[in-house]
């Protein structure tokens, strides 16, 4: 069973600040798979992810690139945007595999590789809310949200 913790987020602002938040909270091997439909904040939060930890001014969306890398000082970090891939098996194809293993990982459109996500995953699904948006994090892994539950403290509404 999954167990899961809601934060709202009103504004981009907010969601920035969960990407930051969740960066330092990630170790290599965190699968992190974006839900939410367009214009959600999947791109706003990874975007945000990926800055505090490297160098990078600028983070585009991979949506045609299906995937980006960039080096984090303990690990590195595997953007994917699957919103262009028609057929699960294509991710093996652009190495979702080897960066699931060997780093940390974002994956926005995570539902068109479902079947692929191991059972570990860190579900963020973003929704909208009376109040902005609403973020719900879950994982099957009990460490995993004991981890991760240092950022209700962060989001305590």
């Amino acid at each position: 069973m999954s167990e899961s913790f809601v934060f709202n987020l009103p504004d981009e602002a907010d969601t920035m600040r969960f990407g930051r938040s969740l960066a330092h909270i990630a170790r290599k091997g965190d699968i992190f798979a974006l839900y939410g439909t367009l214009g959600m904040g999947k791109s706003v939060l990874a975007r945000a992810f990926i800055q505090e930890l490297t160098t990078a001014k600028e983070v585009p969306s991979p949506t045609f690139t299906l995937m980006q890398i960039y080096e984090a000082p303990d690990f590195e970090i595997y953007h994917f945007d699957l919103y262009r891939v028609k057929n699960p098996d294509e991710i093996f194809e652009i190495g979702v595999e080897e960066a699931m293993y060997d780093g940390v990982c974002l994956i926005e459109w995570p539902q068109r590789m479902e079947n692929y996500l191991p059972r570990n995953v860190v579900r963020l699904n973003i929704t909208p809310s009376a109040n902005g948006r609403s973020l719900s994090l879950s994982c099957s892994d009990a460490s995993k949200m004991v981890r991760f539950s240092k950022l209700r403290e962060d989001f305590d509404d």
